[in-house]
């Protein structure tokens, strides 16, 4: 299985693992690099463009650290998700650290490798309040927040397909686990790229600016 893509050896959230990082556009951002509004650049767009400028000059994150109860859920519940996803379905989710390519500064943290009849696929976790993961079982598809994380994923591993799987194990016994698989599409793949590509085109004129107002 032909992985054309560069694994950080650190573990995810480790300073090492932060650095490996820098200026490189991320699968988690994906939604502000495509954020829109009526006129101008959207807020969260501009400050994640200003954000990965200042990281390649500083050489080191400048993102606010974030964390609340639904992160601290997702930290803890996810290894039992990763246990009861193995089981049902016979495949192994393989952990990894960042993961990125050398021909465009972005990247991306997957939860979980996967490979199935030798094809290379993600593996999505989510451990969501219980109302949220019940919304995701009546809708079964991969929920329109996180389509964008998932085709950037997609566009920097060229995974064949992906494994979005929700777990929550408040919920009665065959309601807890909710796995749906998403192929690759390409022509969504290609439309947003064009918008990564464009959006990395802003980071780089914005860093050249920065650095000269540093000169």
């Amino acid at each position: 299985m032909k992985r054309n893509f560069i694994v950080s050896e650190h573990p995810q959230n480790t300073p090492e693992w932060f650095a490996d990082r820098c200026g490189r556009a991320t699968g988690s951002k994906a939604a502000a690099i495509t954020a829109k509004v009526k006129s101008g650049e959207a807020a969260t767009r501009a400050d994640y463009r200003v954000q990965l400028a200042l990281e390649r000059l500083l050489v080191k994150p400048c993102a606010d650290e974030f964390s609340n109860d639904d992160t601290d859920r997702g930290h803890e519940r996810e290894p039992f998700a990763r246990m009861r996803y193995e089981i049902v379905t016979g495949i192994t989710v393989e952990q990894c650290g960042f993961v990125y390519r050398e021909d465009i500064m972005a990247g991306c943290s997957p939860d979980g490798l996967l490979e199935d009849a030798g094809r290379l696929g993600l593996w999505e976790a989510k451990c969501p309040k219980s109302k949220t993961h019940f919304k995701y079982l009546l809708e079964q598809r991969v929920p329109p927040t996180y389509q964008n994380q998932v085709l950037h994923n997609m566009l920097v591993t060229g995974a064949e397909f992906v494994d979005f799987v929700s777990f929550d194990p408040d919920m009665p016994g065959k309601l807890q686990l909710f796995i749906f698989r998403w192929e690759r599409d390409e022509a969504l793949i290609k439309e947003y790229e064009a918008e990564l590509r464009q959006f990395l085109m802003e980071v780089d004129a914005t860093h050249k600016q920065i650095a000269a107002m540093a000169a």
